[in-house]
């Protein structure tokens, strides 16, 4: 018989071991830390679903009476101030998804939820009464007909464009003067191009959420697009 030697044979432990496992805590990390947005991202995400499984006549009927016109602006303001806010119009959901990432996670995160919520609401409760409040003028006037009472105007875009024009005070100088031209310019062009409400709402939205600048001048924190760039860069460069 022959005799050799005996070891104990060591096994390379797997570089992917454990990662799902980190990559679901930092995840969870990342959404705990902007509550509110993901949770608006939900009933979102709960709606659309919805909407797209149901005929086309039911989804109509249910964003109409969801929908923030002058017919129910006047019957029952409250709700559908509220209701119209939980429907994307335009888009799809993952578009919104980005978009949210962009703009709302950061927001709430400087402002606090209830704070990036506030300016939120206000952007959109200001922009869709003023934009309704133009719709409202033209039907009077004759520049609009009255059944435009009853146009649909629902979705997220009033507050969204709100949190991006007062997401201005957190950026670095020089750079939050050309993201301010970015914006004014964006938004203007909107309303150049298509002189409807809709429009008209958008770029209200953005003035709103400038003058929400009460609301967040005692925040602390300054982002630097420029130096987070070369920040990045740098640390890829390190782990390459």
């Amino acid at each position: 018989m022959a005799s050799g030697t005996t070891g104990t044979v060591r096994h390379r432990r797997s570089p992917w071991r454990g990662r799902p496992r980190r990559l679901g805590a930092a995840l969870w990390r990342y959404v705990r830390r902007a509550p509110g947005t993901f949770t608006w991202l939900a009933v979102l995400l709960f709606t659309t679903v919805i909407l797209h499984h149901v005929a086309p006549s039911v989804e109509h009927r249910v964003l109409e009476r969801h929908s923030t016109n002058l017919h129910y602006l006047k019957q029952s303001p409250v709700r559908v101030l509220v209701t119209s806010a939980f429907y994307i119009a335009g888009g799809g959901w993952f578009f919104y998804l980005v978009l949210y990432n962009i703009f709302h996670v950061p927001a709430e995160r400087w402002l606090g939820t209830w704070r990036w919520l506030g300016v939120a609401a206000i952007a959109h409760v200001g922009a869709t009464y003023l934009s309704e409040g133009v719709l409202y003028w033209a039907i009077r006037h004759g520049h609009a007909p009255e059944r435009a009472r009853f146009t649909l105007d629902y979705g997220v875009s009033y507050a969204l464009a709100g949190v991006e024009a007062v997401l201005v005070y957190l950026i670095a100088k020089p750079w939050r003067f050309v993201y301010l031209a970015g914006l004014l310019v964006f938004y203007g062009a909107g309303v150049v191009r298509s002189r409807d409400f809709t429009s008209i709402g958008h770029l209200s939205a953005v003035l709103i959420g400038l003058a929400c600048y009460p609301l967040v001048r005692d925040r602390p924190g300054s982002w630097d697009p420029v130096a987070a760039v070369r920040g990045g860069w740098q640390r890829l460069r390190r782990h390459r």
